[in-house]
């Protein structure tokens, strides 16, 4: 079964979807069948990866969550091997409102995962920047959650707040949803405030941070716009860097091992023109 994970802040501007995007790409370069599926009515996540809207837009997560359709059937490959998408466009913020008299309203996107689950090693849920009934679903079909968070002075604001909801979801639906882990985003080395807000947070969440740090990277900013994670558009930067060294810990952490595939050579010949990115 595969290990579900949702990338979630209801803080906007974190670094959520970057990270949804590149934590997907990164285990699917690793050679574990990836899942990303684009949670948030934006549909960030679905451009940054370089899905064209007209593609997907009568099939997509929202017709999978009401049911008009099979998660299955709503999903698409990418240009990585072993990582396909379900992608989402603004018709997923009329969801919440159509599923406030459905009957298991909160249950509707795990149910959906069921079916695929034993497709895939790791599914990611690029969760919508709210506390509302999509994020609820995606926390109650995960097994971890994962919190970005900028080094910047309101980096706690909202925090205590989406920790309480998650224990709300514990206690009454999802008892197994566990931390795997906080990641500070946006770090500028040249800051001392960022120095100190990143301090203050490794103190109070201890090994519940990860050790992998995400810059504020013009890389990354760019990568977007070109439909393309950050391992495709600049493989050599310190955002990829930050990225792998991340995916690493994610595997290491669930798959109880102190091995880690990474990029290997033959995987480069399935990438197109990845190999201009590696050096090779």
């Amino acid at each position: 079964m595969s290990k579900v994970i949702a990338i979630t802040n209801q803080k906007g501007g974190v670094g959520k979807t970057t990270t949804a995007i590149n934590l997907s790409a990164c285990l699917a370069v690793a050679e574990k069948k990836t899942l990303l599926i684009d949670f948030d009515p934006q549909g960030n996540a679905s451009v940054g990866l370089g899905i064209e809207k007209e593609k997907f837009e009568k099939a997509n997560i929202y017709h999978a969550l009401i049911g008009e359709e099979s998660l299955e059937s709503v999903i698409y490959p990418t240009a990585i091997p072993w990582l396909d998408i379900a992608p989402s466009d603004n018709n997923l913020i009329g969801a919440e409102i159509e599923l406030v008299s459905a009957f298991a309203r909160e249950a509707k996107l795990k149910a959906a995962i069921e079916t695929v689950a034993d497709k895939y090693d790791y599914i990611i849920i690029d969760c919508a920047p709210s506390l509302g009934l999509l994020t609820v679903n995606a926390l109650n079909a995960s097994n971890y959650y994962i919190v970005p968070m900028q080094t910047e002075y309101f980096a706690m604001e909202g925090l205590s707040q989406l920790l309480n909801t998650v224990r709300l979801i514990r206690s009454s639906l999802n008892p197994s949803l566990d931390l795997l882990g906080i990641l500070l985003t946006m770090h500028d080395v040249r800051n001392n405030l960022s120095k100190q807000v990143a301090s203050e947070i490794n103190k109070h969440f201890k090994e519940k941070v990860f050790n992998a740090i995400i810059p504020r990277n013009v890389k990354l900013s760019e990568c977007p716009s070109f439909g393309k994670p950050i391992i495709l558009y600049d493989i050599n930067s310190k955002g990829s860097e930050s990225y792998l060294n991340m995916a690493k810990e994610v595997i290491q952490a669930l798959e109880k091992t102190g091995e880690y595939p990474g990029i290997t050579p033959s995987l480069n010949n399935k990438i197109p023109k990845f190999e201009d990115y590696l050096g090779l």
